[in-house]
């Protein structure tokens, strides 16, 4: 039985709840080396999450293994043109299971062009999940580049 396909579509007004409580996960990864903690409300701050809803050119995105709900990425343009990847996020239950490598192919096939990579040089995980990815990921008449986080 083949594995589920990996899907990647905007999240809609009706989902944005979703990208909230998948924010907070990832948050709550980041905070290992960040230094965050909970809000009296046990929420993290995410001074930025309703920029990807309200300002033109930014997206959140849903990424699905087949009908699981497998993570969250959130784009935004470069002013130098092209597209930053600022956040990207799979739950830790779908990790180095080749969900994210699709996840980020699949977004390269909706938005072609020049990508910018932000990460935390601290995050153990996505420093080498970026190395071993971006080699293997092709890109039409575009580029990946090491974006400022």
């Amino acid at each position: 039985m083949p594995s589920p396909r990996v899907t990647v579509c905007p999240a809609t007004a009706e989902e944005w709840p979703v990208v909230e409580r998948l924010a907070q996960l990832e948050r709550h990864d980041l905070s290992q080396f960040r230094g965050y903690v909970p809000r009296a409300d046990g929420t993290y701050a995410f001074d930025t999450l309703d920029l990807f809803r309200t300002e033109p050119g930014r997206q959140a995105w849903l990424i699905r293994y087949g009908l699981t709900l497998a993570g969250f990425a959130l784009t935004r343009p470069l002013e130098s043109g092209g597209t930053s990847m600022y956040a990207f996020f799979i739950v830790r239950g779908l990790r180095r299971h080749g969900v994210g490598l699709q996840a980020a192919r699949e977004l390269l096939r909706l938005i072609p062009g020049v990508w910018g990579i932000a990460f935390q040089d601290e995050n153990a995980g996505a420093q080498p999940f970026w190395d071993v990815s971006l080699p293997t990921l092709s890109v039409t008449d575009g580029t990946w580049r090491r974006d400022q986080t």
